[in-house]
């Protein structure tokens, strides 16, 4: 019987536990799941509703960390879990995706000397100024059992000298989660109600501080969103930071003469039902690249680079930058001609089944407690 400890922070992670956590739970001869939620996210509702839209158990433990800069938060994450492992003695430590709660708990384990595994290791944007970026490098290089969603991941992990028997192509368990609850989504009316028709409106999601912190940077994705909105309705549910700067900027007022609809941020499965029926989705969130590819909507990236090229090489994604010119114009070319859309090819092990090798590989594996 493994004892694993499953941590999430932030609203992307709870996607990726939820299925692992379902999975470990259904082999309770096998795993004894606990849940610890860091409160690295700052929106205690909006955290509870993810956790009750996935289904997943509350936490077991509650560290009630909250916004903080990087160096505060991490390290108050740090001082908070280390007595959660000394009390509980996992066997493991499961970290997914790359924010502060991933490096900061894979960290007290590399110290303690308890075994880490990390979902959605190898992802590279290869840029540096990205704090993610720097947490996905760390927590791999300090992780036992690397677990990846692409083959590309892969030989990302190789060229930094990880040895091949730590490294686990296991597929991506964020579609787990998308393709267990889509039809349940689907029954929803989120876009019922805001009177939208399927295929006739496109969704924009926008929080990166590259992007939303500067205001001409900020300024000219939202001339290309007007544009597009001018031949479809753009629905942007407004992340928080995203909605402050809007009125710190003064763009309040061009988005309200535009056919721009700004709503409130979204639960996890209201989202869904909303992007599942887009024309088009323009975002620079990484999980939506992968939710878009996976049922083929058409996805802009407004980023200049990307961690999951895999989107593109094998999926819908496009990768357009910050450059309004640039963004409308491959708006329009997929909003003119669907056929000259890419073929739309789902990349391998995407499946819905990456939980259950996840858990496959952690049985395969033994450790013992150290610390």
């Amino acid at each position: 019987m493994l004892k694993i400890i499953n941590i999430v922070g932030a609203r992307p992670n709870f996607m990726k536990i939820a299925p692992i956590v379902r999975e470990m739970q259904r082999r309770a001869n096998d795993f004894t799941p606990l849940v610890v939620h860091t409160g690295q996210h700052y929106d205690r509702a909006m955290s509870d509703s993810f956790f009750t839209d996935l289904g997943i158990p509350e936490p077991d433990y509650h560290l009630e960390i909250g916004s903080h800069s990087h160096a505060v938060q991490t390290a108050r994450i740090m001082t908070a879990f280390e007595p959660v492992v000394l009390r509980e003695k996992p066997d493991w430590v499961l970290v997914v995706g790359d924010v502060n709660s991933t490096i900061a708990c894979a960290l007290v384990c590399a110290k303690l000397g308890v075994k880490v595994a990390h979902v959605e290791a190898g992802l590279r944007s290869r840029d540096r100024t990205m704090p993610e970026e720097i947490n996905r490098i760390l927590t791999d290089a300090i992780s036992d059992l690397l677990l990846t969603t692409s083959e590309d991941a892969d030989e990302n992990l190789k060229r930094e000298g990880i040895p091949d028997e730590k490294i686990k192509f296991v597929g991506n368990v964020m579609i787990d989660s998308l393709f267990y609850n889509l039809e349940r989504a689907k029954q929803l009316k989120v876009s019922e109600n805001l009177g939208l028709t399927e295929r006739e409106y496109a969704v924009s999601t926008l929080h990166r501080p590259s992007n939303v912190d500067d205001k001409e940077i900020f300024g000219g994705l939202l001339t290309a969103l007007i544009a597009v909105s001018e031949t479809l309705p753009v629905i942007f549910p407004a992340h928080p930071r995203t909605r402050a700067n809007i009125e710190r900027f003064g763009f309040a007022k061009q988005i309200e003469n535009s056919n721009i609809r700004l709503i409130e941020p979204l639960g996890y499965l209201d989202f869904m039902n909303l992007y599942s029926g887009a024309r088009l989705v323009l975002t620079d969130s990484g999980g939506l690249q992968e939710e878009t590819t996976a049922l083929s909507i058409p996805c802009l990236t407004l980023r200049e680079n990307t961690e999951r090229p895999i989107t593109i090489s094998h999926g819908t994604n496009v990768l357009v930058g910050t450059n309004p010119k640039r963004i409308k114009q491959a708006a329009f070319e997929i909003l003119e001609n669907e056929s000259n859309s890419k073929d739309k090819k789902i990349p391998p092990l995407w499946d819905g089944r990456a939980a259950e090798r996840i858990c496959d590989c952690l049985s395969n594996s033994s450790s013992t407690f150290v610390g």
